[in-house]
């Protein structure tokens, strides 16, 4: 039981070698370029009943943190927006630096390369699937901080409550599905030889 609940595991498993620093210089650049390829896909799956979308893009998000690590993690969702100042990668099909820097949904935006950062970091010492999500959960405290905050000013919103609740509390059941989906797999992918 106590191995079940445990945050860390001793054991190295191949996919450890895509969070490395020295991994090869091509291995790095695949990975960087793969997860902000899977951000851009996962953007493109989108349902909006209010001014911030349902998407499947924080999967790539917290996975490029897990997968990658801190630095290449962030790289990654650096790319990604940077790839949105030229083409339509973000969940509204819009590019660009005025969508970037003010839409009601930017505050997310803005927040995936800390938000992976965050789960690359804790996740360097909590690789075990509890560890994992708990990683997941406080990219995931990132990413909603910074989205509320700026949804609340962007969308024009009465009350901070308005903001919560439109910009986080919605997104919690679906957000830890996501997060145990994405530890799931991290964990299982660290099983294989």
């Amino acid at each position: 039981m106590a191995t079940l609940l445990s945050l860390h595991s001793p054991r190295v498993a191949a996919v450890d070698g895509l969070r490395q620093e020295h991994a090869s210089a091509a291995l790095q650049v695949l990975g960087i370029v793969g997860f902000a390829a899977l951000t851009a896909l996962g953007a493109q799956v989108r349902v909006y009943l209010w001014e911030v979308p349902f998407t499947l893009q924080t999967l790539a998000i917290y996975g490029s943190g897990l997968f990658l690590g801190w630095r290449n993690g962030m790289l990654a969702q650096l790319l990604y927006l940077a790839l949105g100042l030229f083409l339509p990668v973000y969940a509204a099909d819009a590019f660009g630096p005025a969508y970037l820097f003010g839409a009601a949904t930017a505050g997310y935006l803005l927040a995936a390369p800390l938000a992976a950062a965050v789960v690359g970091l804790a996740s360097k010492r909590w690789n075990a699937l509890p560890g994992s999500v708990l990683s997941m959960i406080g990219g995931s405290l990132v990413l909603f901080t910074c989205g509320v905050v700026w949804l609340h000013f962007a969308a024009g919103h009465a009350t901070w409550f308005e903001s919560l609740e439109k910009g986080w509390l919605r997104f919690i059941p679906v957000d830890l599905a996501k997060i145990l989906f994405v530890g799931l797999v991290y964990t299982g992918t660290r099983r294989l030889r």
